[in-house]
């Protein structure tokens, strides 16, 4: 009988979901990370399973779903993976929309569907990586905080539905953390220590949650530097596009 018991992280190639996984394969745990592309990140970690994935497409997505299942059973679902693009809401055109849409909401339930049965025989947990733009309004981020506030309400619906199960469900609002994920947009997080957050924090924020007895879930948990600080960049025309990450 498998005594490993095994991860998915999607957005794993970098940032909060590298962080998260680092953190996991610590625990002992196996690691299966979704991304677009990877580097030599924890190439010579056998228990890190890189696969390429593209989460915008649902027939691709399912059928790593169903590898990864022919492999092993599931405990943990770490929906970390992020779309954005920044901007007024009319120069944003419907790939941008459909993107966000895909990456940030449906993707997450498309996996925690296509994985609950083994999370409720696991007596799993799923940890969803929202934003706090998901508890806000967001003027040049309409879309965005739109599909994170998305994210957040089908988290918290969801812990109800599967908690008889004994099925831990956590959503987590980090504010601006220090990845790339604002590398083309017009503004990115402060240089300053106590004005952004780090992949690590993030990443002990969810070994927390996991760290907590049977029996006890934390449902929610937002996460802020003490200072709010943004960057602006020179200006020029920008996409404000980032992935994989949040």
């Amino acid at each position: 009988m498998e005594t490993i018991k095994s991860a998915v992280v999607t957005g794993a190639s970098r940032g909060i979901g590298l962080a998260v996984s680092r953190m996991l394969l610590k625990r002992g745990m196996r690691v299966y990370g979704l991304g677009r592309s990877f580097s030599t990140e924890l190439a010579d970690c056998p228990a890190f399973i890189p696969i390429v994935c593209d989460l915008s497409h649902t027939a691709r997505l399912e059928e790593t779903v169903r590898q990864i299942r022919r492999e092993t059973r599931i405990s943990l679902l770490v929906n970390n993976a992020g779309a954005g693009y920044f901007g007024p809401h009319e120069e944003l055109n419907p790939r941008k929309i459909h993107e966000m849409t895909a990456v940030n909401l449906e993707a997450p339930m498309i996996l925690t569907q296509l994985f609950l049965r083994d999370l409720k025989a696991e007596r799993g947990t799923i940890i969803n990586i929202s934003s706090v733009t998901a508890l806000q309004t967001n003027t040049h981020g309409c879309a965005y905080g739109a599909a994170k506030a998305g994210l957040t309400s089908f988290s918290r619906s969801l812990f109800e539905e599967v908690r008889k199960y004994g099925v831990r469900v956590a959503v987590i609002h980090p504010d601006m953390t220090a990845t790339d994920f604002y590398r083309n947009a017009a503004f990115r997080e402060s240089d300053e220590a106590d004005a952004r957050l780090l992949p690590e924090e993030v990443a002990e924020a969810a070994a927390w949650i996991l760290s907590q007895r049977e029996g006890m879930g934390v449902t929610e948990m937002t996460v802020r530097p003490q200072r709010h600080v943004i960057s602006r960049k020179a200006k020029k025309k920008t996409e404000g596009e980032s992935y994989g990450t949040t």
